[in-house]
């Protein structure tokens, strides 16, 4: 057996899914398959490098490296892959490209693919965000959907075998008493970050509309005890830029003054200046509609300093940026896909596992 994971895989004790299929009888581990961030989910690198599981022996092939996906001789003598970790519901999320391109190389080999199932952290009823543009799937975007897709990884992995016809010997482990309403603090699980800087599920709410900012130029508060929550850059003036923010009335959130120095990434040991952003109603609030109101002021009072087209390396969408550049209002942009969205809804239905 081989198995895809990283710290999020754990048993409802606690103990590894590593350890938990080490010691099964009947069953040899005889490979272990790390995503992005590393088999411990430490790693900020942009390079993971193939290691050894120190408790277990198991050689570790690192699949966010030079290699993204297995190749025949980490595949050879496989009777089964198993998919297990904790993915963010966000399109762009580096995991469920992972899980794809792994499913993938199972069909091409004829080995049987395993997902054990989790939560949707996000929740699964609200979609959100674009459509992802046909010429942009990449390893940030597998498959033209949503930014907020409200789909467990089984579901995932379910439609992925289904509307690009993958072939994947699939089998899905389904979760019990999961309902889509809830979001990860409401299940009773214990939080583990899928990523280093997604720590808190506040965080992890804001992100999908916060992380498409930062390629336009702005820190999204990595290097910081509060990523995803505080935003700014070192040509922002935070009163004015808090203020233009807080009279749009964006729902479900609000705007402080703030600023802060990242120890790392963009701007590191610079002092940015910006807004910490706090959220006032998770029922209210949508982070991509939260995302655009935030580009179009920068766009709109910083022009010379913010890189309006750069935050489309995420979102994906060339006609919401361009409509953006156009002066479109956000809140029309967002109603705009409704007709898209309602078409992807009706696709996913019949490949939901949860009410």
């Amino acid at each position: 057996m081989g198995l895809i994971t990283n710290q999020t895989g754990i048993d409802q004790d606690g103990r590894r899914t590593i350890d938990v299929l080490a010691q099964a009888p009947d069953v040899r581990l005889v490979a272990l398959f790390s995503p992005e961030h590393g088999i411990a989910g430490t790693s900020t690198d942009a390079i993971v490098t193939d290691t050894t599981d120190a408790a277990t022996g198991t050689p570790i092939y690192s699949l966010y490296g030079n290699v993204r996906r297995p190749n025949p001789v980490m595949l050879q003598n496989l009777d089964a892959l198993v998919f297990d970790m904790q993915d963010a519901g966000v399109r762009f999320y580096t995991y469920i490209t992972t899980m794809a391109y792994c499913m993938e190389e199972a069909a091409r080999h004829k080995i049987p693919f395993f997902v054990l199932d989790r939560p949707d952290l996000l929740g699964g009823e609200v979609v959100e965000g674009p459509m992802l543009d046909a010429d942009r799937i990449s390893f940030t975007g597998y498959f033209p959907m949503p930014v907020r897709y409200a789909m467990t990884l089984g579901e995932l992995a379910r439609m992925f075998n289904g509307e690009n016809h993958i072939g994947a010997d699939l089998h899905v482990f389904a979760m019990q008493g999961w309902h889509r309403e809830e979001t990860y603090d409401q299940t009773g699980l214990k939080w583990i970050p899928p990523s280093p800087n997604l720590r808190t599920v506040n965080e992890a709410l804001l992100y999908s509309g916060i992380e498409i900012l930062q390629a336009g130029g702005v820190s999204a508060g990595r290097g910081t005890d509060t990523p995803f929550e505080i935003l700014g850059a070192p040509w922002v003036r935070a009163d004015a830029f808090a203020a233009a923010l807080n009279r749009r009335r964006i729902p479900g959130v609000s705007f402080a003054p703030a600023e802060f120095t990242p120890s790392s990434d963009l701007y590191r040991g610079q002092v940015c200046r910006g807004v910490r952003i706090a959220l006032k109603g998770r029922g209210s609030f949508r982070s991509i509609r939260t995302g655009l109101e935030i580009a179009d002021v920068l766009h709109r009072m910083y022009a010379e300093h913010f890189d309006l087209e750069k935050i489309n390396d995420l979102l994906g969408s060339r006609s919401t940026i361009d409509r953006l550049k156009r002066g479109g209002a956000p809140a029309d942009i967002v109603a705009s896909w409704s007709p898209d969205l309602e078409k992807f809804r009706e696709m996913r239905q019949k490949y939901l596992l949860y009410r």
